[in-house]
């Protein structure tokens, strides 16, 4: 059975020279991308991944790869993205906390097409509770989101993603 979301306006690229992978992981139904020989990213190498404080957001050329595969639909992707940068970045609890609710959005808008809506709800829940800790210490905004008003529309994808809600978009403020 295929879910289908409805569309929206096509959000921003922050990497639009990136080419995205050829599909969208999804447990169960695709090649693992990274432990199949025919996943999308088989045999990459991936280096560790530099700490880069909030405010060089714009150079982080993860975080906005991790934005863009989200907006996409590339849920998987932008969670393994996400994570790279996260490792290092748990030095810093502010931050931590924000990529790891960003991994937990990817993961949690994730569970709708795999069928786990206790999986999205429980998900959703952790990510928001990060969020707004984050949305507390900065609310005009972190690493360029608006994160009070993205955890506002997320809880309502999760609230009524049950009914084909669109997943709510990462729109940053102009990384230029």
């Amino acid at each position: 059975m295929s879910i289908a979301i409805p569309a929206r306006e096509a959000p921003p690229r922050y990497l639009p020279d990136h080419i995205l992978p050829p599909y969208a992981y999804l447990p169960g139904r695709d090649p693992h991308p990274t432990r199949h020989p025919q996943g999308h990213s088989f045999g990459r190498d991936e280096a560790a991944r530099p700490y880069l404080p909030p405010q060089r957001w714009r150079e982080n050329e993860d975080y906005l790869l991790g934005v863009d595969l989200y907006n996409q639909g590339y849920l998987w992707e932008a969670h393994e993205a996400w994570e790279g940068i996260w490792h290092p970045a748990r030095g810093n609890p502010l931050l931590a906390d924000y990529l790891q609710g960003l991994i937990q959005c990817a993961a949690a808008a994730l569970k709708l097409p795999m069928g786990q809506p206790a999986g999205l709800a429980k998900l959703s829940a952790l990510a928001l509770e990060r969020l707004e800790r984050v949305h507390d210490a900065s609310p005009k905004g972190y690493m360029g989101l608006d994160v009070g008003a993205f955890a506002e529309a997320f809880r309502g994808f999760a609230g009524k993603a049950e009914e084909l809600a669109a997943r709510p978009a990462l729109i940053l403020e102009s990384p230029g």
